[in-house]
Formats: C-alpha cells, sequence, structure tokens
C-alpha cells in the first residue's frame, strides 16, 4: 500500500496522532536506516516506510491517514559489531519505547533473539524475521474528557500509603462484577473504593502497570510474571489489566480509574522501574531498546562493551547516564503526570539510577534533573533506596525532596516485635521519625516512609507464622525470596506447612 510519507517533526518522540495522520519519531544516534512497519488486527505487515529525515539522531516522518488504534513498530539498520555493543539487527521487529499502548504477547518460540540461538553464539546474527512474536505499539488518541479531576494533594506527613497489585486486589472480590475483576475498572469499581475509604487509605501505590513481559523460563513452567518488574514499555499501561482490549483502550481505563480514585480523594502512585528492561543480558531477547540504540540505552562493561553491567540483578542496567536515556525517564514521568494524572512515583532499585561510573552518588544528573523539572515540583517522589550493587544500600542518603522505604525501620520493628535483645534503642529511633537519618540533610521525619511488609518477602500473615520461606509453588526450589525476615512462627510453623 503507497502511503503519504512527509518529513514530519522530530519532536515529541513516538506516535503523536493529528487530524490528517500521524507524526513518527524515534531516537538511533547509530542507525544507518529506519523503517516504520505497519501492521493489520491480525498483525500481518502490510506495509513498511523508510523514514528519510534525520534531525539530531531523531528519525521522523509524518504518514496522512494513520488513525488511532493502528499497528506499528520499527526495523532498523545499523552495525552488527556485538563485541563493540553494536546489535542492529534489521530483521527484528522493535516496540516503539515511547508507545503509548502495548498489544499482544511476546512468543518465546518465536525468533525474537538476534543471534544464532542454536549454536548459542551471541555473536552470530540470526536473520529470521521475528515479528510474529514481538508485541506491536499502538496509535492512541490522547483525548479524554477529565471533567473536573482534582488531584488530591495530600501531604506526605499525613499519608496513608496502600501498596497493592491491581490484578491480585478484585480477583477473587465477588462484590466486583465478574468480567472487570483483575482490572483496572475492578480496581476502581465502588466497592473496591469503599473498601480503601474504610481503611483510612490516601493512596494506592500499584505495583508495576508500565507493560511488561512474562519471562520465557516462566512461560516454560505454566507461569507467569506476576509482579511486572520486567518492562518493556515506559509509557504504555499494562494492557493484560484492561477489561476493554489491547488496542489503546487500556489507556482509557487507566485513566478512568485514576479519575473515580482522586473523586474518593485518594491518590494513585506508581511504583516504576527504571533501572533495567525485559530485554536481559547479551543472550536475552531483541524486543526493543537492544535493536534501537544497544550502545546508547544500556549501560555496558567499559572494557568489553559485549556485555552489560548489572547492577539489578536482571542482567542489564538501563544507562541513566546517557542524555537521551534521560530523556526518555523524564519524558515517561511527565506523561504519567500530565496526561495520565498520577501523583507520584515509587523508584524500584533507586540507588542504580544514581551511579555515575559505579558509586551511588547525591550529585548523580538523574536527581538534578529531577530536581530542576516544574512538572514534578509537586509529586511525590520515593525511593527503594538501594540495588544489589557495591555500595547499593543508600538508606538515608537520598538528597531533598525525595522521600524514602525505610527499611531499617521494617527490621527493627519487627526484631523489636519477635523479641531480639538490644532493639530499645533503634527501635526508639525508628518510631520517633528516624531522626539520626534524616535530620541533618534539611529532610523532615515524613522523608521516612515507614512500613512492615510489602511485595518483597514476607505478608504481615507470613510474619507470624513462619521462620523459613515456603515458596514450593513458585516452582524455583523455594529460592526465590528474601532468606532473613525476621519473623516468628509461634511455634507452629510444622502444623501450618503440613495443613497446606
Amino acid at each position: 500500500m503507497n502511503r503519504t510519507l512527509l518529513p514530519g517533526r522530530p519532536y515529541p518522540l513516538g506516535a503523536t496522532v493529528s487530524s490528517k495522520g500521524t507524526n513518527f519519531a524515534i531516537f538511533s544516534q547509530d542507525a544507518t536506516r529506519v523503517d516504520l512497519c505497519l501492521f493489520d488486527a491480525e498483525g500481518k505487515q502490510t506495509d513498511c516506510i523508510a523514514l528519510r529525515e534525520r534531525t539530531a539522531f531523531v528519525w521522523h516522518g509524518f504518514v496522512r491517514h494513520i488513525k488511532p488504534g493502528q499497528l506499528y513498530g520499527y526495523r532498523i539498520e545499523g552495525p552488527w559489531e556485538p563485541e563493540k555493543g553494536h546489535r542492529f539487527n534489521y530483521n527484528k521487529l522493535l516496540v516503539d519505547p515511547y508507545a503509548k499502548a502495548i498489544s499482544g504477547k511476546v512468543d518465546w518460540k518465536a525468533p525474537i533473539f538476534p543471534y544464532d540461538v542454536a549454536s548459542g553464539d551471541d555473536l552470530k546474527m540470526d536473520t529470521q524475521d521475528s515479528a510474529e512474536g514481538v508485541p506491536k505499539s499502538v496509535v492512541v488518541d490522547p483525548r479524554f474528557n477529565w471533567d473536573d479531576d482534582c488531584p488530591p494533594e495530600t501531604p506526605l506527613a499525613d499519608s496513608v500509603i496502600y501498596e497493592v497489585h491491581v490484578k491480585g486486589f478484585s480477583m477473587r472480590n465477588p462484590a466486583v462484577p465478574e468480567k472487570i475483576r483483575g482490572t483496572y475498572a475492578g480496581l476502581a469499581h465502588a466497592s473496591s473504593i469503599e473498601y480503601f475509604e474504610k481503611l483510612g487509605v490516601t493512596a494506592v501505590e500499584l505495583l508495576p502497570v508500565h507493560h511488561f513481559i512474562d519471562d520465557g523460563h516462566l512461560i516454560e513452567k505454566g507461569l507467569v510474571n506476576y509482579w511486572g518488574y520486567n518492562t518493556l514499555g515506559y509509557f504504555a499501561p499494562m494492557s493484560r489489566y484492561s477489561s476493554s482490549g489491547d488496542g489503546g483502550e487500556q489507556v482509557n481505563e487507566f485513566k478512568n480509574m485514576v479519575k473515580a480514585f482522586h473523586a474518593a480523594g485518594i491518590e494513585v502512585i506508581l511504583d516504576v522501574v527504571y533501572n533495567h528492561t525485559c530485554e536481559g543480558n547479551h543472550m536475552g531477547p531483541m524486543l526493543s531498546w537492544k535493536g534501537i540504540c544497544n550502545s546508547t540505552y544500556y549501560r555496558s562493561v567499559q572494557d568489553n562493551p559485549r556485555y552489560y553491567m548489572d547492577y539489578t540483578g536482571t542482567g542489564n542496567t538501563l544507562n541513566v547516564r546517557n542524555p537521551q536515556v534521560l530523556k526518555m525517564l523524564m519524558d515517561s514521568l511527565r506523561y504519567w503526570v500530565t496526561e495520565i494524572h498520577v501523583d507520584g512515583f515509587r523508584f524500584d532499585l533507586a540507588a542504580t539510577l544514581a551511579r555515575e561510573l559505579h558509586d551511588v552518588s547525591r550529585l548523580s544528573s538523574f536527581f538534578d534533573t529531577i530536581h530542576q523539572d516544574p512538572t514534578l515540583a509537586d509529586v511525590k517522589l520515593i525511593a527503594e533506596p538501594w540495588d544489589v550493587g557495591d555500595g547499593g544500600y543508600q538508606v538515608g542518603q537520598f538528597p531533598v525532596l525525595w522521600a524514602e522505604w525505610n527499611g531499617k525501620y521494617r527490621d527493627t520493628i519487627r526484631r523489636f516485635w519477635k523479641g531480639d535483645p538490644g532493639q530499645l534503642s533503634d527501635f526508639g529511633n525508628r518510631l520517633t521519625g528516624s531522626s539520626d537519618l534524616y535530620q541533618f540533610d534539611g529532610r523532615k521525619p515524613y522523608a521516612s516512609i515507614n512500613f512492615l511488609t510489602a511485595h518483597d518477602g514476607f505478608t504481615l500473615c507470613d510474619l507470624v507464622s513462619y521462620n523459613e520461606k515456603h515458596n514450593e509453588a513458585n516452582q524455583d526450589d523455594n529460592k526465590d525470596g528474601a532468606n532473613d525476615n525476621d519473623s516468628w512462627n509461634m511455634g507452629v510453623e510444622v502444623l501450618l506447612t503440613t495443613k497446606r
């Protein structure tokens, strides 16, 4: 099919729809060719258009008559030199990093790896087409009737934050209509909001809702990635949690959820995973950034860029030191605030984002950029103040304007409660605002997000039921999850385990 292609604009990145068509723009510093590929509703490629305009490493073009709901992806040519950190492979379809919605699932049986899987040699290019196994980006209509939506703006000192999993919360709730259980609509149902109101909750903190994928090793076991810390799209709400479809409808359903919470005076905070992506290490799949500009988006080993730095335990680390990567994260944050109306963010493994060369730095460009952004001046910024790299435990070390998950509060309260000796002094510090951590750097006691349990480790029930973890159902030989939970089984763990 012949499409009218005009030069278009290099900004904004992503797919921007108008009455006459859609502007497409994607950054790739080292690419030699960028093709925009269009797909029908069945996932069949119907057109492939070379974007000829290149401005400041942004490839762009305006395509007439492209409307919301159009599925698309990219194919990008460039050097295949894995030993130098370049992994371009035109045969692999790529998801737009700025896609506002993503449709479909990853098929791990399809040739989604850029290298020859049969030989296991990541230096040998695979030439099979991956399009059938890769999710498609969706052109989205941004218009939405927000009416008089107004953020609650609850002071952090008065906040009661409820961490919740979108799907898990309503899956078995008979008060929620069966059709919308496990969805954004189910979380925003009147019975759900009534429950939060009765608890006195002022904010719901949603476990990851950026579009993510199920890991290949989980699929092989008949499992899925339940928690969502495996991001494919930083602008797209997870389609799995939509009751209305994945062709862009998930965006409006998410907005309606936020609108309903705000009407009840409840804020919406997102758990965001900007430290790594779903593409893994050098043996991982090629779904987006790895094929768009690998050397830009990922931190590689300095003297051997074939391999990735891994401060996250997932195989890769986003290269936040690069201005384009930092721009992507800031664009994502601003999008969720201005277009989706969320009220704050909890940053997963936030210490990784503050690493300059190797060490965590309070003077990092990530902190500087966030602190200077007026869009983010009034939203809640909450750090998980650690990662798995050397020197990664940074509780009490984040700069002003940031709140932190206070891991020391969690551990001390648990140990004091179960009667461990020598806890009284530290217990006093934790219960009165952790002044030893926050008093001398310009922050107030509410910089400490005090919690006993979260998605990491034991639930509140587990804390009084088990001395040891029992994650046998995950089919991982009970290796997943923390080994040290400061819990107490009350002397009946054997009976509880037997009953299970």
